[in-house]
């Protein structure tokens, strides 16, 4: 009895990878397209200009191609630079299913070397993510079953960049449209002052009553005073998590403000590779862990991170990043680790790396969950048309 035709390509592309086929090529874009004025967001970070990207671009000796995504990092010609012309000349010629191979000589000669570089740690990322999109295709697998996952309903807030700040009735508009589309979690951003940070989640609240699951995220820009009235506030009304009250490196505000009320801390988005990790989980202050694909290591580090935090019990709720091809990795990490973390869903208004440069990459159900792509690897097809007529707009991302 003879295999499927389907069946004897999926096994001849695996078989030649695992025998060996080598990475002959790497590439890395950035690029940008600006936002207009009418989809522009406040948050702590400043008012959005443009939206940034990296997309990473990985062949095989045998034809596969691989995509991944390195987070801009506010430098995103910088970033692809980075992965064209110091990771690429390391790993050309590396087996591409080799992916903890290629992992730790990166670590080896760059990480270990000179440090935990957030810039190494970004650009990596992307090439991590390309290599397991090769297994997955190589395998005709998807990528949750290459993780050890299952396919499953993966519940979901509605965010990225967006529910910024506004007016409370103009907020509530646009809370009311994530939720009659079937969200059943919203995360807010505050960062501004305290008292209309409270009066937009207030207002929230009011609206939708207990049923919809309020998350709130300061992108950092909270002092310890700002916290130590912020706090007791989102107690009372029933805040899930507090996401970065502070810098990622500020872990004595972190410390201090733990002793102001009960909402939980969130962080992990800006920390890289399990090693900064590893401190956020000893400190036991932070009891919600964020990493993000892009930008703390790729796929590969992030399952560690998973491992590490399923040891001490703690919920994995990943940071997305700017692409569709972040978003749908996400979704099959999600669907591979242990626990029920939430997937945050970009709800921006004209996110072109989201609708245009790929695929759909996520679909939301009336049940207010997401499930990963069928379809071998991460499940997404790249443009590239797109990326060469979006080339890189320097300058700051956000006013």
């Amino acid at each position: 009895m003879h295999p499927p035709a389907q069946a004897t390509t999926a096994f001849t592309s695996a078989g030649s990878l695992m025998s060996g086929a080598a990475i002959v090529d790497v590439r890395a874009w950035a690029t940008s397209f600006p936002v207009p004025a009418a989809h522009s967001v406040r948050l702590g970070v400043g008012r959005t200009l443009k939206r940034d990207a990296v997309v990473v671009k990985v062949t095989t000796e045998d034809g596969l191609v691989g995509w991944g995504e390195s987070h801009h990092g506010r430098a995103h010609s910088t970033v692809a630079h980075f992965v064209t012309h110091a990771l690429k000349p390391m790993v050309l010629g590396m087996a591409a299913s080799d992916v903890n191979g290629v992992w730790q000589r990166i670590y080896s000669r760059q990480l270990a070397s000179h440090g935990i570089g957030a810039g190494c740690a970004i650009a990596m990322s992307g090439l991590d993510m390309a290599l397991w999109d090769i297994r997955g295709k190589a395998t005709g697998w998807p990528l949750y079953k290459l993780l050890g996952g299952a396919s499953k309903p993966i519940p979901a807030y509605a965010g990225g960049v967006a529910l910024g700040w506004q007016d409370p009735s103009s907020l509530v508009d646009e809370a009311a449209a994530h939720v009659q589309a079937g969200y059943r979690a919203l995360k807010l951003r505050l960062g501004d002052t305290v008292d209309r940070d409270v009066a937009r989640v207030a207002a929230v609240r009011k609206a939708f009553g207990d049923g919809i699951e309020i998350l709130t995220d300061v992108n950092a820009a909270y002092t310890l005073a700002d916290a130590r009235r912020a706090i007791p506030q989102l107690d009372a009304l029933n805040v899930g998590w507090l996401e970065e009250p502070f810098p990622a490196h500020d872990y004595r505000s972190y410390e201090l403000a733990r002793a102001y009320g009960r909402v939980p801390f969130a962080a992990g988005e800006n920390h890289y590779t399990r090693f900064e990790f590893n401190r956020l989980v000893d400190d036991r202050v932070v009891s919600i862990l964020q990493p993000d694909l892009s930008k703390t290591g790729g796929i590969t580090e992030t399952m560690r991170i998973a491992a590490l935090a399923s040891a001490y019990k703690l919920p994995i709720h990943p940071h997305s990043s700017m692409t569709g091809i972040n978003m749908a990795a996400t979704l099959h990490v999600l669907a591979a680790i242990e626990g029920h973390g939430y997937f945050e869903a970009d709800v921006s208004h004209g996110n072109l790396f989201r609708d245009a440069m790929v695929t759909t990459p996520f679909a939301i159900g009336d049940d207010g969950c997401v499930r990963p792509s069928d379809k071998p690897g991460i499940g997404v097809d790249v443009d590239e048309a797109f990326l060469d007529a979006h080339p890189a707009i320097e300058g700051p991302a956000y006013a």
